[in-house]
């Protein structure tokens, strides 16, 4: 019989565990705790949600809404415990962390296929890994230091990173065109950026707007994140009032064709996807708080009722360059056995880290009966953020969560107002035709 060992029992590990013991595959699960922990973990249970206890908003008309009825038609053990101890958070999806923990480490503990070993691994070489079919290592954004360098060995250290610096994306739809305009510095007949002019005085209303701008507190561990090559937006303000027109927001090589003079400061936008639906704001990485970030953004002109798919952040992370290092089954390229799961891929989230989790076990399950399971199609909220991992971008591979923005773009004129509501009945559609396709059961 078939034997698969998981390390970490965080979601991902979890789900993974779950989906394989329910096919009829023994799983030895081994979390490191109490024996020691991150710098971010205190309790024993698994499935320790350490950040929010909110898993985001519900329904079809948000992405991450689509992933959660995907997954839980799926059989997702995640969602079971959410829904089994939900909280009121109004339309977002909250759990009682502690009731969440003590569910899922219940479950998985009373599993006749799973047994968990509290104990670390630290190595990819670690004897407690031979001898199995597979080796899931779903460690989370902040593993041992040990279990990294083993990594590193087996990817390179240029593929493995240790911070996200992730700048905020935009829908296009949001944009007002009347004031945003294309063009590359020195070549204004290039699309490749589109262009938010400032005035002066909208530059230091900006500026002022960050430096006064509530920011989330680096834990003592994250605090080494402030490097040149990644400072927050506001940090750069910090440094003088005008910085930031002479770094990321300089205007020179620009000229606004509504009123042929170069803008005091500029914005760009860069896409984000082939479909032109989605844009990044360049060089916005920032320790702003979420509601900041759509307050002060909104100050950009043209970003006046921009709707951010993803917004800003710079934290302490562990993931690898998936589309470099993993394989189409979430396999190591370089070594054959080793699959990675979860946040570690390069997902963003603690569903879609979850979601990562429940794929590979579910996919790994229907391998190791000699089956096959093909992908959900890129149109729904699973197949999109596992397309992500496998896109290869133009710059460095980051980590995303699930967006409409990771999805093709929606064919035809269809009104603003009744986007979302398109992509989500588009992907319900694509998803309940892929269920029946490849033979799985709510």
């Amino acid at each position: 019989m078939a034997h698969v060992v998981i390390v970490g029992g965080g979601l991902a590990g979890c789900d993974c565990a779950w989906q394989l013991a329910n096919a009829g595959v023994p799983v030895t699960l081994f979390e490191m705790k109490p024996e020691k922990r991150s710098e971010a973990h205190t309790e024993d249970g698994l499935a320790e949600l350490v950040c929010s206890n909110s898993f985001r908003a519900t329904g079809p008309a948000a992405a991450i809404g689509l992933l959660k009825e995907e997954m839980e038609r799926l059989g997702s053990l995640v969602m079971e415990a959410a829904f089994a101890t939900r909280v009121p958070a109004g339309g977002a999806l909250a759990v009682d962390r502690a009731l969440f923990s003590e569910y899922i480490t219940g479950k998985i503990e009373d599993h006749e296929l799973i047994t968990v070993v509290r104990r670390e691994i630290a190595s990819l070489d670690d004897d407690a890994l031979q001898g199995c079919d597979a080796v899931v290592i779903a460690a989370g954004p902040l593993a041992s230091p040990e279990l990294t360098e083993s990594l590193m060995a087996a990817v390179g250290d240029a593929r493995l990173y240790f911070y996200d610096a992730i700048a905020p994306i935009v829908s296009r739809d949001s944009i007002d065109f009347d004031k945003a305009f294309w063009g590359s510095r020195w070549k204004p007949e290039d699309d490749d950026y589109l262009n938010c002019p400032m005035d002066e005085a909208e530059y230091k209303a900006f500026v002022a707007a960050l430096l006064a701008g509530e920011k989330v507190k680096p834990r003592e561990f994250e605090k080494e994140v402030h490097f040149e090559a990644c400072l927050p937006v506001e940090a750069m303000a910090e440094r003088g009032e005008m910085t930031l027109a002479f770094g990321p927001l300089k205007p020179v090589g620009f000229t606004d064709p509504k009123t042929g003079e170069r803008p005091f400061a500029i914005v760009q936008l860069r896409t984000e996807n082939a479909d032109r639906t989605a844009f990044n704001l360049v060089g916005f990485q920032t320790k702003l708080k979420y509601p900041e970030q759509k307050r002060i953004f909104r100050m950009i002109p043209g970003l006046e009722n921009a709707e951010f798919l993803r917004l800003g952040s710079i934290h302490r992370n562990t993931y690898v360059n998936a589309p470099e290092v993993l394989d189409g089954t979430l396999q190591l390229k370089n070594r054959p056995g080793v699959y990675l799961a979860g946040q570690i891929t390069g997902v963003e989230g603690y569903l879609e880290s979850a979601a990562c989790g429940l794929w590979l076990g579910l996919s790994m399950g229907r391998r190791l009966h000699g089956e096959t399971l093909a992908e959900p199609p890129v149109e729904t909220a699973l197949g999109a953020l596992l397309n992500h991992l496998r896109t290869r971008p133009d710059k460095q591979f980051q980590p995303s969560n699930v967006n409409f923005g990771l999805m093709p773009g929606l064919e035809g004129r269809i009104k603003k107002k009744f986007r979302k509501e398109a992509y989500g009945k588009r992907a319900q559609a694509a998803f309940a035709a892929w269920i029946e396709q490849v033979g799985l059961k709510d």
